[in-house]
């Protein structure tokens, strides 16, 4: 399999001052060799599939001999009518990953020296791709499940006799929403976001292979897993870990998912609540890979992404 000296195996760690030493030429040369992995860097048509194509040096396009389409090496991915050089898209894949608590836009858009809405819409299409991981995935072995609340915060009124018991439905702006952990020890995490925390039930019946053990809280909720799996039990009123049973590996998850949250983004919608907790997880799973890896697997994961719906022409559809 091809693969370009950038994102070679002998490139353990990575740098920005190696990424703009190389040149304009050798991050095109990177991401064409992960597009077309498979066929060591040969341009293969996205529309029919032929192998056999033209060269357009000229306008680093390619022509397919069968169809005749023309294509670029990012013609069908998530960077689908990219404007940014490749040095500047790998640059910027480089400092989404190489930061353990997340990137905001703000910081990025800074960085790179482009408008807030354009880094905003790149972060959340490299969050995408690495979704794709994840898609249908299942845990198995040792798992534990929990969850925790998000977002929703209302700020108490000034006086006194003006504020409200901000505990009760009527009394909140229904931006609450619960991000469900199910995470092997060891091994892959998965999330979801729900109103509820007791929603995760489903998701553990749904995504947890049979004859797993699901380690989780005292919540009542609960409960209705025994059931189906062999189960493991804390009452974090008593202790935090004991004979074995724990959720310290969910709750190091929601750690990282809180300073991001927190520390760099300050807000986050609940509408895209799903993205940054799965960032997260992405995060945790591939901690201990050094970040010439992690640029190499996020580069590979957005050439195979298609074309974003949610975000291709985001803030051209909120003009309209």
């Amino acid at each position: 399999m091809a693969q370009h000296f950038l994102l070679s195996a002998q490139a353990r760690t990575m740098s920005l001052k190696a990424i703009y030493k190389a040149g304009e030429e050798a991050a095109y040369e990177a991401f064409k060799s992960m597009r077309w992995a498979g066929t060591d860097g040969e341009a293969v048509c996205p529309r029919c599939g032929c192998i056999e194509t033209y060269d357009i040096a000229t306008r680093r396009k390619f022509k397919c001999k069968a169809c005749y389409h023309q294509f670029s090496v990012t013609s069908g991915t998530i960077f689908a009518s990219r404007k940014m050089d490749f040095t500047d898209l790998l640059a910027a894949i480089f400092l989404f990953v190489n930061s353990s608590k997340g990137k905001s836009a703000v910081q990025m858009s800074r960085e790179l020296d482009v408008q807030y809405k354009t880094a905003w819409v790149l972060c959340h299409k490299l969050r995408e791709a690495m979704q794709g991981e994840y898609e249908n995935a299942t845990v198995s072995g040792e798992v534990e499940i929990d969850g925790a609340y998000f977002g929703g915060h209302v700020k108490p009124a000034n006086k006194r006799e003006d504020r409200k018991d901000r505990r009760l439905a009527e009394n909140q702006n229904g931006q609450r929403r619960s991000v469900i952990v199910i995470r092997e020890r060891k091994g892959r995490t998965l999330t979801f976001v729900t109103k509820t925390e007791a929603q995760g039930v489903q998701h553990a019946n749904d995504r947890v292979a049979p004859g797993s053990v699901l380690f989780a809280d005292e919540a009542r909720h609960w409960d209705g897993l025994a059931r189906k799996f062999d189960m493991g039990r804390i009452n974090h009123q008593e202790a935090y870990s004991l004979n074995g049973n724990s959720t310290n590996m969910a709750e190091s998850f929601f750690s990282r998912l809180r300073r991001m949250v927190r520390g760099q983004h300050h807000f986050v919608s609940p509408k895209y609540l799903y993205q940054y907790a799965n960032h997260a997880a992405w995060l945790e799973d591939h901690r201990e890979e050094d970040n010439g890896a992690l640029v190499g697997r996020t580069v590979s994961a957005a050439m195979s992404a298609p074309v974003s719906r949610a975000f291709k022409g985001y803030w051209q559809r909120g003009a309209a």
